[in-house]
């Protein structure tokens, strides 16, 4: 890439491979390197290798620690001694306030009424401070930008910022280090940060490396923006996937756009089928969102799909294992 090129790019897209290189000497003291896991007998199952990263073992049990560490120690020391805010369903939350708490400054966490007590009880147990919102993203906004101003603590966005897409970006790094003949990667969507990073990290250092999306068909936002070509939001989302019902940003619907190579729709019984062959063959705990890798190529709409058969070394990113299990049991009866 001619350096012209190199900062067309640099101006173009929220992160780029310095930025997330410069992430990962941040944050590395503070994360673990997780391990990727692999499994003759579920190979047998896909016909193919799979790579397991297993984000589910990052610290507060899920990948958000990685972009939650590197957007907090990435803050002047004045601007973090006021503190931090977000608004979250769960893990991102967890993973912000256990960053903040590394730091020693306070984070203001607004969660929705609906979200998962689990994730809600590692909020309390990182030093988060709880402000309770309705299920809707304005009342988390709104709220939020209240907290923001009485505060003036700094607003650190879920999946819709720079320094959080960079420091998600730094699995990648991991994962090609580990695993470096993998062809494919499929990664979660929801907000898209994780994808975003993961996504121009891999396809810097191996521009002919896949990245494919994973999407439940009650929140496939995304496989609809990719369709129509622009953003699209859906009045309502239907899924056991609670870190999977956001929709694209600003910052990673461009990235998304330009780098995602498809996006794999699957439904949650596939989801809950996946979670299963987690817990009985890999014996990892996962949440559903972390097991929507395992569903899309294991689905007939992957398998089937001959654009897919050169896929042979496939990594799927395990993104957490914070789960309700009354959740999980109920949705094992239905």
């Amino acid at each position: 890439m001619t350096e012209e090129k190199s900062e067309t790019c640099k101006e173009k897209y929220a992160a780029d491979l310095s930025s997330i290189r410069d992430a990962h000497s941040r944050i590395s003291s503070f994360t673990h390197k997780t391990p990727v896991m692999c499994s003759e007998s579920i190979n047998a199952i896909a016909g193919r290798r799979l790579f397991f990263k297993c984000e589910c073992f990052q610290k507060g049990g899920a990948f958000k620690f990685r972009g939650a560490c590197n957007a907090i120690f990435s803050l002047p020391d004045a601007q973090a001694a006021k503190g931090v805010v977000t608004h979250s369903s769960g893990n991102h939350a967890a993973a912000l306030s256990l960053a903040a708490s590394l730091r020693g400054v306070p984070a203001y966490i607004v969660i929705p009424r609906n979200a998962p007590k689990c994730k809600v009880d590692n909020v309390v147990r990182y030093g988060g401070k709880v402000i309770w919102s309705d299920a809707t993203m304005q009342s988390r906004e709104s709220i939020a930008t209240k907290v923001l101003q009485e505060t003036g603590a700094v607003l650190i966005h879920p999946f819709n910022d720079a320094r959080i897409i960079s420091g998600q970006g730094t699995i990648s790094l991991e994962l090609l280090e580990q695993a470096p003949e993998i062809d494919t990667i499929i990664v979660p969507i929801s907000g898209g940060g994780l994808i975003s990073g993961v996504a121009l990290a891999a396809k810097s250092i191996n521009p002919a490396i896949r990245i494919l999306a994973a999407e439940p068909k009650g929140a496939n936002d995304a496989a609809q923006s990719k369709a129509a070509g622009r953003i699209i939001t859906l009045p309502e989302t239907n899924t056991i996937a609670d870190g999977l019902r956001a929709f694209l940003g600003d910052l990673t619907w461009p990235v998304v756009r330009d780098f995602v190579d498809d996006i794999i729709v699957v439904d949650d019984s596939e989801l809950i089928e996946a979670m299963k062959l987690c817990y009985e063959i890999l014996k990892v705990a996962v949440e559903p969102s972390g097991a929507i890798g395992l569903a899309a190529v294991l689905s007939e709409s992957f398998r089937s799909n001959t654009t897919w058969n050169s896929c042979t070394n496939v990594a799927i990113i395990l993104s957490g294992g914070n789960l309700d299990l009354g959740a999980l049991w109920n949705s094992y009866m239905k």
